[in-house]
């Protein structure tokens, strides 16, 4: 089968390697129909996740068919239609009994093999996924092969952004409804202003998921104008980085407070920094952008004397896949709409040029055969 292998820092190669079997009775060889290449997969291929074998199959957002089952596998069939989270696990663990499937205690990472450790990701033909029947979830009519594959990691994730900082936020909503009788009919987020750094695919997932959870005053900040048109159309006013001044203008826009929560999706030094300055004092900092760094743009005291709200960590995809798949198939938005580029696996060395350079206006690839 044909496979998109990793070689070395920004060297990916399309090789012929062995169709995958089952190794495990809990195994399920899934036939991929659509494959993606996400935000998280450039950390391998720049050399930013170390440690990385040679020849590891990349990507860890694949959908598609079940093709063989191994014995010991509940609750699916050869033939079904099925999405897979970035990660697996085991439904049984500590962390999976309390909905934190991202950290679970068998889990791996698809895409991740590092001293022959690990499993392969499913830019291939065919992938291996051990931990199968709690780990694929069966695709439901009305969902399209390219929004399934969104559910398996940016859609997800963005949710996760959206809801931590929503959540973070509640108990202030609920004091004010409680000692401000003008608030109680109003609708719980009416009057909250939120800020979304970063309009890549999860930052526009996180626009699209704040506004379905209620949210009605939203901007969105990024430095690529087509990918802030596409804010604008999910339903944020988008804020340009390098032609306007960010922090001025939410400063303006809330009394010179600043943000009630910032979701920072991309995952840098200089997005974290922005993100704090944007943010009211009390303010919640929702980030999800994986960021390699061994270092904070700020330091306990300013998060003290901000009375900071920081929350971060990897999406338990398993588990928000609950909630996100009733939203998807609201059909509220057209998630589709962020997939730019639909390529063969035999064009996966070009694949990864385009998207890590951002070129033709590139913000989402996907693989089909």
């Amino acid at each position: 089968m044909q496979a998109i292998t990793f070689q070395q820092p920004y060297k990916v190669l399309v090789k012929t390697v062995p169709i995958p079997k089952i190794l495990q009775d809990t195994d399920v060889i899934v036939k991929v129909c659509v494959s993606g290449l996400c935000g998280s997969d450039l950390h391998v291929y720049r050399g930013d996740e170390v440690g990385i074998d040679k020849d590891t199959i990349m990507g860890h957002e694949f959908m598609g068919i079940v093709n063989e089952i191994g014995s010991n596998v509940k609750d699916l069939k050869v033939g079904d239609r099925v999405l897979s989270p970035f990660s697996n696990c085991c439904g049984e663990c500590f962390y999976c009994c309390r909905g934190i499937t991202s950290r679970c205690e068998k889990g791996q990472l698809f895409g991740c093999l590092k001293n022959g450790y690990g499993i392969h990701g499913g830019q291939a033909e065919y992938v291996r996924v051990p931990l199968a029947s709690s780990t694929l979830v069966k695709i439901p009519e009305g969902i399209s092969d390219n929004t399934a594959l969104l559910l398996c990691d940016v859609l997800c994730t963005g949710y996760f952004c959206a809801e931590n900082g929503l959540n973070e936020l509640a108990p202030q909503i609920s004091y004010l409804k409680q000692y401000k009788l003008e608030y109680q009919k109003k609708d719980e987020y009416d009057d909250i202003v939120v800020v979304v750094v970063g309009c890549g695919p999860v930052g526009l997932m996180s626009i699209a998921s704040a506004i379905y959870l209620g949210v009605k005053t939203i901007y969105s900040i990024d430095s690529i104008q087509e990918r802030l048109e596409i804010a604008k159309e999910f339903g944020a006013t988008p804020i340009h980085l390098i032609d306007e001044n960010p922090i001025e203008k939410i400063k303006e826009i809330t009394n010179g407070r600043g943000a009630d929560i910032v979701l920072e999706a991309v995952g840098n030094l200089s997005s974290l920094d922005l993100s704090f300055k944007l943010l009211r004092p009390a303010g919640v900092l929702s980030s999800i952008g994986l960021n390699h760094s061994n270092t904070f743009p700020f330091n306990p005291n300013d998060g003290y004397h901000k009375n900071l709200k920081y929350i971060s960590g990897r999406c338990p995809v398993r588990q928000i896949l609950t909630k996100t798949i009733p939203f998807v198939l609201s059909k509220k938005f057209n998630f589709e709409k962020i997939i730019t580029h639909e390529m063969k696996l035999s064009d996966g060395e070009k694949a990864y040029e385009i998207f890590e350079k951002k070129l033709d206006k590139c913000v989402k690839v996907v693989f089909k055969k």
